[in-house]
Formats: C-alpha cells, sequence, structure tokens
C-alpha cells in the first residue's frame, strides 16, 4: 500500500485519468435502465468494468459487493442501479432506450464515479482496500440496503466505513454538502382505514358516513405536527391518496387514505406513529365511525459520521470543490441502513446549471458531475482511510 501523503495524490491523478472511460459507461447505463428489483443487466455491466476484483460475492439478489485492493479491513463506497418508472424526456442522443424507463435521480452517474474511484485504486493502490457495493431497490421496497446490512455481507468483508455521494440539484455544480449529522429523515408509509355505515346518499342519517369522518381524520392528522412536536426540530406528515365509493348516489361503508410520514429524529418518529393511531381513532368515533392506522416502516433518519464529515472536507476543497454544511432534508435514502451499522459519509454534490429536479422527466446532470462524484467519493474514501 502507498503511504498516506502518496495515496492522495496518486489517487487523484489517477482518478483524472479515468473520467472519460466513466463518461462513456455513464451513457451506456443511462441508456439502458433497469427496474428496482431487476438489476441483474445494469449490476453486470458495473462488474465488467470494474477492474479484475480480489473478490465478488452476489447479495440482495441482484447486487454484489466487490473487493478493489487485497485483503483485510476496507472502506465501502456505494452505487445504487435502480431506475425509475419515469419517460424520459431528456432528447438527448443517449436517453433512455426502454419506454417508461429512466435514471432520473443520477444513479447512472452515482456508478459511473464509482467505477473511476475503483479502477483508479486497483492502478496506483490506496491506503486501505475498496469495498464496491453495487446495492439494487434503493427506490423501492424492500430495501436493497437493509438486506444487504441483514445478509453480514459488509461484515464478513471486514468494512470500517460506509461512503456514498449522490447528486442534489438544490446545490450550485461545483458545491459539496458534508454535514455532520442527521441529513436525511426517516420515511414510512402510512394508511388509515375508516369503517362506517354505508347507504343511499338521498339519506345520510342513516348511514354512518365514513368519508365525512375520513376527511376530520385528515385535517387532525395535518395539526398534529404543528402541536405534537417541537417546532425546532423537523417532522413531515402528507396525506397524498384518498380512497372511497363508486358511485355518486351511494355512501359507502369503508373510506382510506394513504401518505408518509417522516422525522429527523427517532423520538419525534415515535410520537408521531403513536398520535396518528390515537388521534383517527378518536376523529373517527366522534363521526359514528371506526379508524385504524397501519404503518410501514421504512428508512431511519441518514446519520452521517461526525469524525468522517471533518475529514473529509478539506479533502474535498483540495480538489477544487466548494464545501457547505447546512443541507439537511425531509427526504429519504436507505442509505442510512448502512449508517444504523458502520461510520457512514453521505455527500450531496451539487448539479444545478440547468439540470430539472430529482424524478423529473428531464433530470440530466451535466457529464462533469461525474467527476465531481467520484471526487467527493474519494475524499470520503481517504477520510475513512486514511489516519486522522
Amino acid at each position: 500500500m502507498s503511504s498516506p501523503t502518496d495515496s492522495a495524490a496518486l489517487l487523484r491523478a489517477e482518478l483524472e485519468r479515468q473520467i472519460p472511460a466513466a463518461v462513456e459507461l455513464r451513457h451506456r447505463l443511462h441508456a439502458h435502465p433497469c427496474p428496482s428489483g431487476d438489476e441483474a443487466e445494469t449490476r453486470d455491466a458495473v462488474l465488467a468494468a470494474l477492474p479484475t476484483p480480489h473478490g465478488v460475492t452476489k447479495t440482495a439478489d441482484t447486487g454484489a459487493v466487490v473487493r478493489v485492493g487485497g485483503p483485510g479491513p476496507a472502506v465501502a463506497v456505494r452505487g445504487e442501479m435502480d431506475a425509475l418508472a419515469v419517460p424520459e424526456e431528456t432528447g438527448v442522443s443517449w436517453s433512455s432506450r426502454r419506454p417508461g424507463l429512466m435514471h432520473a435521480c443520477g444513479h447512472d452517474v452515482h456508478l459511473a464515479a464509482v467505477v473511476a474511484l475503483a479502477r483508479a485504486v486497483d492502478r496506483v493502490g490506496g491506503p486501505r482496500p475498496l469495498l464496491v457495493v453495487l446495492q439494487p431497490r434503493e427506490e423501492t421496497y424492500p430495501s436493497g440496503a437493509r438486506e444487504i446490512i441483514e445478509e453480514g455481507v459488509l461484515e464478513r468483508e471486514q468494512c470500517r466505513a460506509v461512503v456514498g455521494a449522490h447528486v442534489q440539484p438544490l446545490l450550485p455544480a461545483g458545491e459539496v454538502s458534508c454535514t455532520p449529522g442527521v441529513v436525511n429523515a426517516s420515511s414510512d408509509e402510512f394508511t388509515v382505514t375508516v369503517r362506517g355505515s354505508g347507504g343511499h346518499a338521498a339519506y345520510p342519517h342513516l348511514t354512518s358516513d365514513p368519508v365525512l369522518a375520513l376527511a376530520h381524520v385528515v385535517v387532525a392528522l395535518q395539526s398534529l405536527v404543528s402541536r405534537a412536536i417541537d417546532p425546532m426540530t423537523s417532522v413531515v406528515l402528507s396525506v397524498t391518496v384518498l380512497s372511497a365509493g363508486e358511485a355518486a348516489n351511494v355512501v359507502p361503508g369503508t373510506a382510506t387514505a394513504r401518505g408518509t410520514v417522516r422525522a429527523m429524529r427517532t423520538a419525534d418518529r415515535e410520537t408521531i406513529h403513536a398520535r396518528m393511531a390515537e388521534v383517527a381513532s378518536l376523529v373517527a368515533r366522534s363521526q359514528g365511525c371506526e379508524a385504524e392506522v397501519e404503518i410501514v416502516h421504512g428508512e431511519p433518519a441518514l446519520d452521517n459520521d461526525v469524525a468522517l464529515a471533518a475529514a473529509a472536507a478539506p479533502l474535498l476543497r483540495q480538489a477544487g470543490l466548494e464545501v457547505s454544511h447546512s443541507l439537511r432534508s425531509a427526504g429519504s435514502d436507505d442509505f442510512s441502513y448502512f449508517s444504523e451499522r458502520f461510520p457512514s459519509l453521505m455527500l450531496f454534490v451539487g448539479t444545478h446549471g440547468g439540470a430539472a429536479r430529482l424524478h423529473s422527466s428531464s433530470f440530466l446532470p451535466s457529464d462533469d458531475r461525474v467527476r465531481d462524484v467520484a471526487e467527493a467519493l474519494l475524499a470520503g474514501y481517504l477520510a475513512a482511510a486514511l489516519p486522522v
């Protein structure tokens, strides 16, 4: 292995040499997106672009963990593989050739950057071996990251830290957010089911109307954040789907609402869950109905390791990137399952300058962002691998 000082300089120079090939890979991956749960083609394309590995472990059905740089304790870098069910409207020659599928969240950029870093480590060596984590199902349940953690492959590979980087159009190009502490919220989905007694819409007094009861429940749920949670912390509760009945002249027997609830703190997450069930039940009873709340637990909050963030910041600046420490959002990423188990660092890489928002049909970060994401991953890798 190289000395710490040599590693940083040699890796940065070699990384620059790998960028053109990484951009070509980005175009190929972008043109052939794979949906969540069916990423084997993307995985195999990335495996073919990686250097000859010291070991490949298949995991989470369509994922893989690849060791680069020899045996021993290692630092992992995550590249998520799945595309979104979004019809592409970018107009580039390498746009998606699969109707209704698109890399609208930058995963093509992330994967290309991971490959560039892996090839650089393979070519010139590094202070620690690198584990390339090719993760499926970041966009849907069940989470690919959670499954990788549960299978224990990273423990068996002597993982010591996990690094990720995600493009972010909320930041200007050339800026990277390297924020310590919680940077993304937990994310859970909920369904409220209200049951009453239906009947003819002309005789509402003979019914227990679940539609009216659900309307009151929805309004009451919106007050929970402002009245049950400390205003200095962040919780989001959004009702996004309503469903009841099929005929205009029939009061149905059941009405449902679905949505998402997000929190930056575990205590607030637990509080809001409990209060949702309580409020829904009491409000529905006031209307002569019954209500139950089902919550599907998703990702926990994503907590960046404070020491890793502090060590990565000067390395990012050495690469010519602006560093900020303010970006936190109620968005979620299942990278948080890694941060629950290992010291972890998620870096957000700015793209603003013509790129649309994440998950948009016109989202297309510049190819220059492949370099920025690769530099961010290198900074995170060195922060975890070098003595501080």
